[in-house]
């Protein structure tokens, strides 16, 4: 009979305190895996660049919410800009793309959010060197089309075709009586694109509550432009002139037809973006920008990386060093409850080491056997804590999703749960090393006779 099978036989005598052991240890192992894979996923997300843009331009405010609204969809946008404002960064000599983003509203079926967009979007990369894929019927193009995210659809069962809703999502949450059709599937990504669903700008612009009311967007595009303020007076015969020429669109809650489904030409003065994506000629010329942008007060201009990486490094760091540390404490506490267990047997064992001797055993076998017992107990306990580590994430995966709309990967492996086993193996050394000395000093004659 082997070590192995002998240290085995021992702990099998003493199920219950080598169980209750190894379910310590298995505790701790669980809640470090937890910890190293929700925090790996969390670098994957943050760190890595996913969003191939230079700028992500939007009103004043926190740099961090800017980029969780328009990148990752988890945090609700600050305000909106003129339309105005896009076109003139459009002719901005620096700026080779910008693709307007509107947000604030989600589906009406699984709460995914909304993204309102131009086809061009598409057409670019979404992280460096990586394309979207797409299975569509037809370009993005109609005021009606919408794009939907893989996760979206497998959820949802949703298909080229489908009809959809949106639900605003404001003080007074209702559902918008225009329907968009799924024209096109994004190819998976393993990014937020994938619970995500984008529609046609133009649509979005249509739906009711959607356009600035004329007189609220005059007074807003001129206060942005730093032009003067006008007069009741001279207000009302603007909205005049204006509905003169445009005709009266304000789909507003007040005296509108929420059955409206038709597309007609909105001003651009009633149009606002939440956010404008850029692309910039050279790093340089981005910094310059967003220079500019940031001295002007009216808004900001914040390179994606930026304020992710202040997040993971001033926030979530500190707080994943934390929790590792808690776990390690965890695991050593455990570690001397097996330490415990084992060498307050050892006067139980005293009579079994000596007859192990006197059937020929060497010193150094006895300390083997019992060395043994505590490594298999540390390993034991690393293996189960190591699967229900996954198992706790791969539960409550879908809860985070909905709660954060961070996507979690049930499946991600962190590099340091290799280090953890050699780990858990030296633990169980150590620990087994004090009893089994005492048990290589066993003296035989003693043992046998008391």
């Amino acid at each position: 009979m082997n070590f192995a099978a002998i240290a085995w036989k021992s702990i099998r005598q003493r199920g219950l305190s080598s169980s209750l052991t190894s379910l310590s240890v298995a505790l701790g192992v669980m809640l470090m895996v937890t910890v190293l894979v929700i925090f790996g996923i969390l670098q994957n997300t943050f760190n890595q660049k996913s969003i191939d843009y230079d700028l992500i331009v939007g009103a004043s405010g926190d740099p961090l919410q800017l980029v969780l609204s328009t990148v990752y969809h988890v945090s609700p946008p600050i305000e909106n800009l003129p339309y105005k404002y896009l076109e003139t960064l459009k002719k901005d000599p620096r700026v080779t793309v910008a693709i307007p983003i509107t947000l604030g509203d989600r589906t009406q079926v699984g709460g995914f959010p909304i993204v309102g967009t131009v086809p061009e979007f598409f057409d670019h990369d979404y992280a460096p060197g990586r394309q979207f894929m797409v299975k569509a019927v037809r370009a993005f193009q109609h005021p009606f089309d919408a794009y939907i995210g893989a996760r979206v659809a497998q959820e949802n069962g949703w298909d080229v075709g489908t009809k959809l809703k949106l639900v605003h999502s404001g003080g007074e949450e209702h559902v918008h009586d225009e329907e968009f059709e799924v024209v096109g599937i994004l190819g998976a990504t393993g990014t937020p694109h994938d619970k995500t669903v984008y529609i046609n700008v133009k649509g979005f612009y249509q739906i009711s509550g959607h356009d600035k009311p004329m007189a609220e967007a005059i007074r807003a595009e001129r206060a942005f432009f730093n032009q003067p303020e006008l007069s009741k007076e001279e207000l009302e015969q603007e909205v005049a002139r204006l509905e003169k020429i445009h005709g009266k669109h304000d789909h507003g809650a007040e005296g509108h037809d929420h059955a409206h489904h038709h597309a007609h030409d909105l001003p651009d003065f009633q149009k606002e973006v939440t956010a404008i994506l850029l692309e910039c000629r050279s790093p340089i010329a981005a910094q310059l920008l967003a220079g500019e942008i940031k001295k002007a007060k009216k808004s900001q201009a914040v390179n994606p990386l930026q304020p992710m990486q202040t997040l993971m490094n001033d926030i979530l760091g500190p707080v994943q060093l934390l929790l590792l540390i808690l776990t390690i404490l965890i695991i050593l506490v455990s570690g001397i409850g097996i330490f415990v267990s084992i060498y307050n047997s050892m006067s139980a064992r005293r009579k079994e080491i000596a007859i192990l001797r006197a059937l020929g055993a060497q010193r150094s076998k006895v300390l083997a056997i019992v060395m043994a017992e505590s490594v298999i107990l540390c390993l034991s306990g690393g293996l189960l804590g190591l699967l229900l580590g996954h198992g706790l994430v791969l539960a409550s995966s879908k809860s985070v999703e909905i709660y954060t709309g961070l996507l979690v990967n049930p499946f991600y492996f962190s590099i340091y749960e290799i280090i953890l086993f050699p780990c858990l193996l030296l633990l169980g050394v150590l620990v087994g090393f004090l009893p089994g000395m005492t048990a290589y000093q066993t003296d035989v004659a003693d043992a046998l006779n008391s």
